[in-house]
């Protein structure tokens, strides 16, 4: 992995800040400015936490948490279980959740800043700023005809795992290098005529990464902390291994599959796939990321600093149809699509824009309606992967849920 030693100065000055204890109360409530006319009480809240708590003691999940913005205002926040088990210790507000894929959505946000700086065009083809790819075969036409948006958008035909060659568990759990990624360069091919259709693909995502270290200067933890993480004070957020003094607030994470419950790797390096999985955070500032892209007209031209509400829309906008499989289930008259680094869900009316994550024992959600200014997180420390206890499945199972009992209701109303 390539670390400057400026991330080493830039990682002091954004942990700089003291953590939050506990005694401080629910604090991703501080998060967001509340605009709702409902006061959401307990009882407005109480068939969602039971629905939310059966479903993880039905799964056999060991730690999770639920929150849920309506109008900048965190209306449920809601820990369950524990983020270590030996010695246990519960999951809080202080735990810090690993966000795998939900990561690819600020990496896209990056990618918009330097578009917006004028840097790149979205329409340019990846091989201007990557030259290394021009060796990769292509039977469908020339390489060069790759662009960022099918990039952003997984439409470029590159296969979806970063290293798909695993042979054993002592191998790095990703590469760690960017020369690995160029040696198999060669031995990569296109799938399919770029901009066809949908597929996902994690590697397309690692060159967005190296397009912003290149062209920015910084490495890419750098950049994201100097330019995305900071800017939202983000404060106990960042990529890869925790700093010492976040380490124990970090979650652990397990695998359940057959019954049995295996803890997997902690505290694990994603490599040089950081920019499409290598997210750590509490809510708290998740909270702060997600009232961003949920917007507020009294902070708007503090977000637009960061970037412009036109560009952030713009990332949303449908790209290609999405097709119902194993990781995007959908009810009966539900829609997805791809857009820019985001997925589109649309579903009884609502529209969800959001991402899911999952690795290494992790599962993750985000999902959000701006027009109606309301949003979740969800995040899972145990993936549970058999028929009768699966992860996966609770995770859509949600997100159902909160369409029919939470975002389908007439804005000021709240919960019922």
């Amino acid at each position: 992995m390539r670390l400057a030693p400026l991330l080493m100065a830039v990682s002091l000055a954004v942990f700089s800040a003291p953590h939050v204890s506990r005694a401080q109360g629910q604090s991703a409530k501080a998060a967001g400015t509340n605009t709702s006319t409902t006061e959401i009480t307990e009882a407005n809240t109480a068939a969602i936490r039971a629905f939310y708590r059966a479903g993880l003691e039905r799964n056999g999940i060991v730690g999770s948490t639920l929150v849920l913005v309506d109008g900048g205002r965190v209306v449920l926040n809601e820990m369950y279980g524990e983020q270590r088990l030996a010695p246990p210790q519960p999951v809080d507000e202080n735990t810090t959740y690993h966000w795998a894929s939900v990561t690819k959505t600020l990496t896209g946000i990056a990618i918009m800043q330097l578009r917006d700086r004028g840097l790149l065009s979205l329409d340019d083809p990846l091989v201007k700023y990557i030259p290394e790819l021009s060796v990769v075969h292509d039977p469908y036409g020339p390489v060069s005809a790759i662009t960022i948006r099918e990039a952003m958008s997984h439409s470029n035909g590159f296969r979806d795992a970063t290293w798909p060659w695993h042979v054993g568990p002592w191998e790095p759990y990703e590469p760690t290098q960017w020369s690995q990624i160029v040696a198999m360069l060669p031995y990569t091919s296109i799938d399919f005529p770029p901009g066809s259709r949908y597929r996902y693909s994690n590697l397309a995502v690692v060159f967005l990464g190296e397009i912003i270290e290149r062209l920015s200067g910084d490495n890419f933890e750098v950049y994201m902390l100097k330019n995305v993480l900071g800017p939202l004070s983000m404060t106990h957020s960042y990529y890869d291994r925790s700093p010492a003094t976040l380490l124990p607030y970090r979650s652990h994470s397990w695998d359940r599959k057959d019954g049995k419950l295996t803890e997997d790797e902690f505290d694990f390096d994603t490599g040089i796939t950081r920019s499409n999985g290598g997210l750590n955070a509490p809510l708290p500032d998740m909270v702060r990321y997600l009232n961003f892209l949920i917007g507020d007209p009294q902070r708007q031209a503090e977000y637009d600093r960061i970037l412009k509400r036109s560009s952030l829309e713009e990332m949303w906008r449908p790209i290609l149809p999405v097709t119902p499989d194993d990781d995007f289930p959908s009810r009966s008259g539900a829609k997805d699509e791809v857009a820019a680094s985001f997925f589109v869900h649309t579903d009884h009316g609502v529209r969800l824009i959001g991402h899911p994550g999952w690795q290494n024992g992790f599962r993750s959600q985000m999902n959000f309606d701006p027009v109606a200014r309301r949003g979740y997180l969800a995040v899972y420390n145990t993936d549970a992967e058999d028929a009768a206890q699966n992860t996966r499945h609770f995770n859509i199972e949600v997100r159902d849920y909160l369409i029919d009992h939470f975002f389908t209701l007439p804005p000021g109303q709240g919960l019922h």
